[in-house]
């Protein structure tokens, strides 16, 4: 995948790598300043794109509970 890949195309696993990507190469320092601010942006919409990806799939988690007659059931994880 390419730096400059669309951010929606992404997986989580894929915008992840990239991100870890631009951290390992920022903290290296030995890019130049236009170069690193571009790199620190993209590491900005990335981390977006991850925290947008991760609020997706727990808004899919159920948690399951067992019910006074013994029967299983579903319900969204954050109701209570």
């Amino acid at each position: 995948m390419t730096q400059n890949a669309a951010l929606d195309t992404l997986s989580f696993e894929q915008a992840l790598g990239e991100l870890e990507s631009i951290v390992r190469g920022l903290e290296a320092g030995e890019t130049e300043l236009e170069k690193s601010i571009h790199a620190y942006e993209r590491g900005i919409a990335l981390k977006k794109h991850c925290e947008s990806k991760l609020k997706d799939a727990q808004a899919k988690i159920e948690k399951i509970t067992v019910n006074a007659d013994g029967s299983l059931s579903t319900q969204p994880l954050d109701a209570e």
